[in-house]
């Protein structure tokens, strides 16, 4: 296979990229070129002292590395792709602590536990309550008068409302759960003018706030996911520390990413009428699952290499950083027919917007495709003329694929 044709310095990681767009046309020449490439990194720009890290664009590539992780760490530098140069490297080995960050053994202990919140028996016992939620969002929305932002008013609302509703967190504060989980992920991003240290500050309030409701539970226990969880550590339930760590992982990732699900399906179906008409009529329950992959909103993780591996005809070093790109892999023509089709009755759909498999697959997949599910209904029931009002304004960072804002109308 020919190299593929990147301009120099191409990095697939770079957050003024992703201020604009996902490099779609780039992956695909990758996949068909190059499927696994190094891509370099001058100096310290995305935190990790090294030269780079290895793009994985394939499908069943991608899948693999999510399969193997005692090839492939996600605890030695994170799973995050890229901080920035001014971090220091005690910042990155304490987000260690996160389930999304830790390797089997210690990721199996505690992911046995956290489950519990999301066993099937608890996503039912949530639907009806998220379901009257769903539709006084939309209806609360179809009350507006002129263009609104359809991320604050309803993509952002169920999300908060369903965690705040999972784990007993009174619904008055869920405001400021959007707030600490916004300042944790947009330290890239101009608008917001956030700066590592308010970001850290954030994650620091908001595990805080998280371990007072574990020792408040822990002192009065009630019938609740949080007493389940917390009230008897020596019975394999969670400390205070690691209660703390997993509401933080909740707020980003059952909040920040569905609701970046839902912003990115309500656009497919407004500039995709056709398919927003198919769903009215029929609310195929295929349509969250193609959300999902059309919105892909973790464009990538990365996990490092534990030995020399090969993957896709190249060696990867013991110590390499190599990212996983799920963007690339939702794309891939060898898994989907048409795949930059936005199909609400695609099926099957192995996508790979939970993750590849594995021991990090999300765990609150049944939630979040319930939420999308359930909304969608909702708007198609309440504001079925909504139209786009602007174009979407896109989230400046280095692995998210978010909006920050769409204005909608209601006609």
């Amino acid at each position: 296979m020919s190299c593929p044709a990147l301009p120099d310095g191409f990095d697939f990681t770079d957050p003024d990229l992703l201020h604009h767009r996902v490099p779609l046309p780039e992956f695909a020449e990758l996949r068909r070129a190059e499927p696994v490439r190094w891509i370099p990194q001058s100096g310290n720009i995305a935190g990790f002292q090294d030269e780079g890290y290895w793009a994985v664009t394939r499908h069943a590539d991608v899948k693999y590395v999510s399969t193997h992780p005692e090839l492939f760490s996600s605890y030695l530098n994170t799973a995050i792709i890229r901080f920035n140069e001014h971090i220091e490297r005690d910042a990155i080995d304490a987000q260690r602590l996160i389930l999304l960050n830790m390797d089997p053994p210690e990721h199996t202990r505690v992911r046995q536990i956290v489950q519990r919140v999301f066993t099937p028996r608890a996503i039912r016992a949530l639907e009806d309550r998220l379901r009257e939620r769903a539709h006084t969002i939309a209806h609360t929305a179809r009350a507006q008068r002129g263009p609104f932002d359809f991320v604050t008013e309803v993509a952002c609302e169920l999300p908060l409302q369903a965690i705040a509703e999972l784990i007993g967190i009174p619904q008055d504060d869920r405001a400021k759960i959007f707030d600490w989980s916004n300042k944790m992920i947009s330290y890239d991003d101009p608008e917001y003018a956030i700066t590592e240290e308010v970001g850290a500050q954030s994650a620091t309030e908001l595990i805080a706030y998280a371990m007072n409701m574990a020792a408040d539970r822990k002192q009065c226990p009630a019938k609740d996911i949080v007493t389940t969880l917390v009230a008897a550590e020596d019975e394999g339930n969670l400390n205070s520390d690691e209660f703390g760590f997993f509401v933080l992982m909740l707020a980003v990732a059952g909040n920040e990413t569905t609701r970046n699900a839902i912003t990115h399906g309500m656009h497919a179906f407004l500039t995709h009428p056709e398919q927003w008409e198919l769903y009215k009529r029929e609310r195929p329950q295929t349509a969250a699952e193609e959300i999902v992959r059309w919105a892909t909103p973790v464009n990538s993780f990365q996990r490092t290499a534990t030995q020399d591996t090969e993957l896709g005809g190249k060696l990867i070093k013991k110590g390499d950083r190599v990212g996983i790109f799920y963007a690339s892999a939702n794309h891939d023509p060898e898994v989907f027919t048409d795949p930059d089709a936005f199909d609400i009755l695609r099926d099957p759909n192995p996508h790979l917007g939970f993750g590849g498999g594995g021991p990090h697959y999300c765990l609150g997949k049944s939630l979040a495709v319930l939420e999308i599910d359930l909304i969608f209904n909702a708007i198609a029931d309440a504001l079925p003329g909504l139209t786009l009002a602007g174009d979407p304004s896109r989230l400046r960072s280095a692995w998210i694929n978010g909006v920050k804002h769409l204005q909608v109308e209601v006609r």
